[in-house]
């Protein structure tokens, strides 16, 4: 079982940076790809970045934060972090980490996940 507490969303205006964490507790934690998700207000959870198990050697981002957003892991604090730059207001959302120990690569869908966190409003004001 791995439990994850998601931090550091807020208020930002357009062009700022936040940086969110995820805190697991729970064991092995390194044995875990981890993902982060977002749900814009009206909209369907979309997947943001994911970064594989172990050294996150592998790392990959949908479209629309590739270049902005970074993912990396501290497996010795058991968390997992995503830098955000150069926001913009499409990236209001709520945002989830989520870990898997199967997929070890990472994934892109949701269903690849056993573990997620409650989710953390990050709001970017133009």
């Amino acid at each position: 079982q791995v439990q994850l507490v998601e931090s550091g969303g807020g208020p930002v205006q357009a062009g700022g940076s936040l940086r969110l964490s995820c805190a697991a507790s729970g064991r092995s934690f390194s044995d875990y790809a981890l993902g982060w998700f977002r749900r814009p207000p009206g909209k369907q959870r979309e997947f943001v970045a994911a970064i594989s198990w172990d050294k996150g050697e592998n790392t990959f981002y949908a479209g629309p934060v590739q270049g902005r957003f970074i993912i990396s892991r501290d497996n010795a604090k058991k968390t997992v972090y995503l830098q955000m730059n150069n926001l913009e207001p499409e990236d209001t959302a709520v945002y989830y980490c989520a870990a898997d120990n199967l997929i070890r690569g990472g994934a892109d869908y949701e269903s690849a996940y056993d573990y997620w966190g409650r989710g953390i409003q990050v709001t970017v004001s133009s």
